[in-house]
């Protein structure tokens, strides 16, 4: 029985092909692989006797799980049972070698169902007909199973929900769209259900979180923001989608566009940052970058904008909890990446799970509809989020379900992520007359348009095409955008000149959990090559003649000490001429339901960068993280700082690349990391008090200020080092007023002062200095990306229009107000030349 063995596994959530390896070095050992879902399957207690195997072991799949075998073998087949807790004993026969492939087996079936190229996009006209048409001969029951969805298994990525199985919904056209169909397989084998066995034959809409790559990881969307890229962000959306779209994804449920100013928030891995201008910019390109210029391209997948809205604005940074802001701050914050997305032709918006106004969103009418809809001009699918609806009841807004599912259609929420309100209340709330019928019709009219849209209206299996997963998912094509937005992602935080390091240089000690870890992914990402990912420490050998040179040892684990850890740490540091620190948090303390009260780095990696500091070698911080920490201490301590954050597949190339200065760092922060904890929110858009903080009064008691540290951040929105420097002239105006149709041209020349060539991110602020409400500091209105050789300047112009002057005033309207502007543009946010200008209407 040694040898390599497969069976195909029908397992609750994918179908699953698993090989095993049977070996004898001294003792048994049982090697395993699953395809497609990497299930990490580890037995280390095997036992053989005659023709029976038994073993005992773990996988994981979100957590840790208990697995056992149990196999009886003939010359060329096996029977046996393989169990994996939670799904249970599963039932399993095979035979002697690797087999054929899962998308060998599916192209043969699908290929049977695959209708002819001729298949031409329908125009508006022929789909509102075709609408129309459906909706005449549809029962009450058929439109709520549209506006329903179910998940594709018993696997939750939530709370349990109590529903029958998805084959048994799917039949009954109780599901209009499926959420975690991991698996092409998993996609058609339900879509084939909903065509052949549900009362209209209508496919299914397949769902999934593509939030910064589907097989090919990207770096977490804090990190790209950080480059300030815009095409190469849209070209890694585009990947994205390429990639989900040949495995039947359809719908992302992706971007996030919530503006984020508490680095306690989990979730701020996923968006943009503090600003709303750049904010707007990310959505608009992320949005073009998921749904190209056609719906109806195979490799295009309807964006969804999440989560509407000022999710980001959650108390105390606790994900789910309660938002109490201003209109003002609504809409001059958290609206306008809304407004960008939804000008791009975002195909559908997510509801926010708090509450705006005391009404949670899920059933916000005045939000939902009003905004969204009526003032926005909304008229694409507004989706859910995760349970949200029964939430409405468990907030204190309804009485029971049955209400939430009312408050929910009144609000135009369409469908219903996975929870089951809809199905069990709305057709006796139809009966009953409390929701009418055009409602439903509403909504179903919305899901079948975008249902046609995508073309699987006529052609229900266009997207499933396994003969292209191998060609596109992780090709070396993807793995390049990758490894070039990585780069640009990075932020130099500091460096005293002990980088960029030099290849002759002596040892290098790289220290920290996470120098040989590939936890380099970031949360929100199901990649099935997460075992692919490229480390620290392989990137850093790739670009080392001599192994013998570079030194490892992990010290501790992200959140506990290793026997051992910290003596093997400083041994091997003891013989290095520069020590390289790998810190950082896990991917599990980033993104949803990860808030932390103390944003710094745990204490056991603490203790191992206080002691490796002692030794006075020069020592170089690597950070892989998903938010702002607090860097007070190594600030003072390390001689140079680098935020690589969660860079994805290609991280440790990409980090390798700039410490030895193949690629010069140009990335500028797009949140502030604060001194402290007890700072945040703090971001560089806020408000003068009217005891304001000054140069002159610092020493006085009676103002907005700390009592034991700063008002400023550490760093600021905008700031990242270079290996060269730049040098700004004060800035040029054409006129010093301006009128309603005029413009200003406000001009700076920078200079690369530096002896190496590099970019540097030219940014522009402005500051409006009264209104008829209280305006910030200052605020980005546009930047620029230069490249620069060493003493080469470059004149860089901006034009100021009336648009860059407009915000919602207390007449409830967006206008540029009469009055006094200041002008800076530099660096960063901080670091600024200054004009001024009137602006006379």
């Amino acid at each position: 029985m040694l040898g390599i063995w497969n069976t195909m596994v029908e397992t609750p959530l994918a179908k699953m092909k698993v090989v095993f390896n049977i070996d004898n070095n001294e003792t048994y050992s049982l090697l395993v692989k699953t395809a497609p879902i990497p299930m990490n399957i580890i037995f280390d207690a095997v036992t053989i006797e005659g023709n029976r195997l038994q073993a005992s072991g773990r996988f994981t799949l979100i957590s840790e799980n208990i697995a056992e075998i149990n196999l009886l073998f003939a010359e060329e087949t096996f029977t046996g049972s393989l169990t994996l807790h939670p799904f249970g004993e599963l039932t399993i026969e095979g035979q002697r070698g690797e087999g054929v492939s899962l998308s060998e087996v599916l192209l043969k079936e699908v290929e049977k169902y695959r209708k002819p190229d001729s298949i031409k996009e329908r125009t508006e006209e022929e789909i509102r007909e075709e609408v129309e048409r459906l909706l005449g001969i549809m029962t009450i029951q058929d439109k709520v199973g549209q506006m329903s969805q179910c998940l594709a298994s018993n696997f939750s990525f939530g709370g349990d929900v109590e529903s029958d199985p998805p084959e048994k919904l799917v039949a009954e056209g109780k599901a209009g769209s499926i959420l975690g169909a991991f698996d092409i397989n998993r996609v058609f084998e339900l879509q084939k259900i909903a065509v052949e066995q549900s009362p209209l034959g209508i496919p299914l809409l397949f769902n999934a979180d593509i939030i910064h790559g589907h097989q090919t990881i990207f770096p977490v969307p804090l990190a790209w923001s950080s480059s300030w890229d815009i095409e190469a962000i849209k070209r890694a959306c585009a990947v994205s989608a390429k990639e989900a779209a040949v495995s039947g994804i359809t719908y992302n449920h992706g971007p996030m566009v919530d503006i984020t100013r508490d680095a306690r928030w989990g979730r701020v891995v996923e968006g943009a940052g503090e600003d709303p201008y750049l904010g707007s910019l990310l959505a608009r390109a992320q949005v073009e970058g998921f749904q190209g210029d056609s719906l109806f391209h195979e490799e295009t997948i309807i964006a969804c904008l999440k989560h509407f809205i000022a999710y980001g604005a959650a108390e105390g940074g606790r994900d789910y909890n309660t938002v109490d802001i201003s209109e003002g701050t609504l809409r001059n914050v958290y609206l306008p990446p809304f407004k960008a997305g939804l000008g791009a032709g975002a195909g559908s918006v997510m509801n926010a799970f708090n509450i705006y106004q005391g009404v949670p969103l899920a059933g916000n009418k005045t939000l939902l509809k009003d905004l969204l809809r009526e003032e926005l001009g909304f008229d694409g699918m507004i989706i859910s989020d995760y349970g949200s609806i029964d939430e409405i009841a468990i907030h204190g807004a309804a009485r029971d379900n049955k209400e939430a599912a009312k408050m929910a259609v009144d609000a135009t929420m369409d469908i219903e992520m996975v929870t089951t309100a809809y199905l069990k209340y709305l057709p006796a709330l139809v009966e009953e007359g409390t929701v009418k019928e055009e409602q439903l019709d509403e909504a179903v009219r919305r899901i079948l348009t975008y249902k046609f849209k995508i073309g699987i209206m006529d052609d229900p299996f266009r997207y499933v095409r396994p003969e292209l997963e191998s060609e596109y998912h992780f090709s070396a094509e993807h793995l390049q955008e990758s490894r070039e937005l990585a780069k640009k992602s990075i932020v130099l935080l500091k460096n005293n000149g002990v980088l960029p390091l030099q290849k002759d240089h002596g040892k290098i000690a790289v220290i920290g959990p996470f120098g040989s870890s590939k936890d380099l992914l970031g949360p929100w990402q199901f990649s099935k090559y997460s075992d692919k990912t490229v480390t620290l420490m392989e990137g850093l050998s790739e670009k080392s003649s001599k192994k013998e040179t570079l030194l490892f040892a992990e010290g501790c684990l992200a959140d506990c000490e290793i026997e051992g850890g910290l003596e093997e740490a400083l041994r091997q540091a003891k013989a290095a001429d520069t020590v390289i620190l790998a810190l950082g948090e896990s991917s599990g303390m980033s993104g949803e339901a990860a808030s932390r009260m103390e944003i710094e780095l745990p204490e056991v990696q603490k203790r191992l960068a206080e002691e490796v500091s002692k030794l006075g070698k020069p020592t170089v911080l690597v950070l892989t993280n998903g938010r702002p920490l607090v860097l007070e201490w190594f600030e003072r301590h390390m001689d140079a700082i680098v935020e690589t954050w969660f860079l994805g597949s290609e991280a440790g190339h990409a980090i390798a690349d700039v410490l030895f200065g193949e690629y010069n760092p140009a990335g500028k922060l797009t949140m502030s990391f604060p001194y402290k904890t007890g700072q945040v929110p703090v971001y560089y858009n806020h408000f003068n008090t009217g005891r304001p903080l000054t140069v002159k009064n610092q020493q006085e008691k009676f103002i907005s200020k700390y009592l034991d540290g700063p008002n400023h951040p550490l760093y600021p929105f905008g700031y990242g080092l270079s290996y060269t420097t730049f040098t700004y002239s004060e800035i040029e105006l054409n006129q010093i007023t301006m009128r309603k149709d005029d413009a200003i041209q406000a001009s700076v020349t920078v200079t690369n002062s530096g002896s190496m060539s590099g970019e540097e991110v030219v940014q522009l602020y402005l500051q409006d200095l009264y209104g008829s409400v209280v305006r910030p500091v200052k605020e980005l209105k546009g930047f620029k990306k230069i490249h620069l050789n060493p003493g080469e300047s470059e004149k860089v112009t901006f034009s100021i229009t009336e648009e860059n002057l407009k915000y919602y005033t207390t007449g409830m309207s967006y206008k540029a107000e009469e009055g006094e502007f200041k002008v800076y543009i530099g660096t960063n946010s901080k670091e600024v030349k200054e004009a001024a200008f009137e602006f006379i209407g």
